[in-house]
């Protein structure tokens, strides 16, 4: 019976015991908590904040810096303390971790995409226990998550994990704002893709990280593509882990709507960025709108951008509408070669064949319907 996955995210406010350095004594209670599921048969990984907010607790810095630069140096410091942090708690138990420092780039190509998953998936098969965090020291706004929350549910996308945690210094989510009404109510369970869910969580968060609540119910919207659940509740009460392994439900769970084979192809839909684009004739748009059937070269009148095999493409109609996006067999150079070529002639035209189709339709999401 394989393990069951979790993806557990702590943020800075609970790390650094809001802004006063590492809280190491805390750390090392949830590492307890983290040992203690995968005798459960639980694999833990760890998404951490806290680089930025430890760097800037060693260079004296009483405010986040909104410059760049500050901030990629402040992680640069903060990551030592960090990383070493979790491995001494760990290594109590006889247990190695490793650093594994993501951009959103690893996870929107293809190749690297993979090789990241590979690489957890390693880690967890020798019993190691991987600590993620968003390499803040090279990533720009461009490339950045924006937080490690969506980190941690792309994270939970990567691995197939049935359950993402975040740990923050929240309850979960209310109906209304806790500090300003008495009455508000823990929402105990909910659907991930409620509108009602994201209207209640609203903005804000604490200075010392860059996600609130909202940030939160969208990467439970995000976890939800690939069929796990999310529990959002407080990182307060370490012993939420327990509970939630006993089959109680601490804080707020949102679950998601779906099956994870069609979640993935959501996921692939909302997430990758677009490399280039195809266009296609009437024909080709009209059997993927009515069929959802695998793309064959024969129907691609244009191919724009430079993409490389395995990244993903737009595919639109002549008239410019997005009628699907998928993960592309083969390189711009050689896709414009094969505009409206038959299957059959691919090794013809190119000297070799990857595919029958640009791109099949497992890998391949129809967002426009007609």
């Amino acid at each position: 019976m394989s393990a069951e996955r979790w993806v557990i995210k702590i943020g800075s406010a609970l790390l650094t015991n809001d802004g006063r350095g590492l809280d190491r004594e805390l750390m090392q209670v949830w590492v307890d908590r983290m040992v203690a599921l995968r005798a459960a048969g639980i694999e833990p990984i760890v998404v951490s904040s806290g680089a930025v907010a430890e760097g800037m607790t060693r260079l004296g810095w009483s405010r986040r810096p909104e410059s760049v630069h500050e901030q990629q140096a402040a992680a640069a410091v903060g990551q030592m303390g960090l990383v070493q942090a979790w491995e001494t708690c760990f290594r109590k138990h006889g247990l190695h971790t490793a650093q594994v420092l993501l951009t959103h780039d690893d996870l929107s190509d293809r190749k690297r995409y993979l090789n990241a998953r590979s690489t957890l998936l390693t880690l967890l098969g020798f019993a190691v226990v991987p600590v993620v965090n968003e390499n803040d020291t090279v990533v720009t706004d461009e490339i950045r998550f924006g937080d490690n929350d969506t980190l941690a549910a792309l994270v939970a996308n990567l691995v197939e994990a049935e359950r993402l945690v975040i740990l923050t210094d929240q309850e979960g989510l209310f109906n209304a704002d806790p500090r300003q009404n008495p009455d508000a109510e823990l929402i105990r369970e909910a659907r991930a893709s409620d509108p009602a869910i994201a209207a209640m969580a609203g903005g804000g968060g604490s200075g010392l990280g860059r996600g609130g609540m909202a940030t939160k119910v969208r990467a439970a919207g995000l976890a939800a593509r690939s069929g796990a659940m999310t529990t959002i509740a407080s990182g307060r009460r370490p012993e939420v882990l327990a509970e939630l392994c006993d089959g109680r439900a601490p804080g707020t769970t949102l679950m998601p709507d779906t099956s994870p084979m069609n979640a993935r192809k959501q996921w692939l839909a909302g997430h990758l960025r677009m490399r280039g684009r195809l266009v296609l004739d009437a024909g080709a748009a009209r059997r993927l709108r009515e069929a959802g059937s695998s793309l064959l070269p024969v129907g691609v009148v244009d191919v724009f951008g430079q993409f490389s095999r395995g990244e993903m493409v737009a595919c639109e109609d002549e008239q410019g509408v997005r009628v699907a996006c998928g993960l592309v067999n083969y390189d711009a150079a050689d896709a414009r070669r094969l505009c409206r070529k038959k299957s059959h002639e691919i090794a013809d035209v190119l000297g070799f064949m990857n595919e029958e189709e640009l791109i099949h339709r497992d890998n391949l999401v129809v967002l426009d319907r007609g």
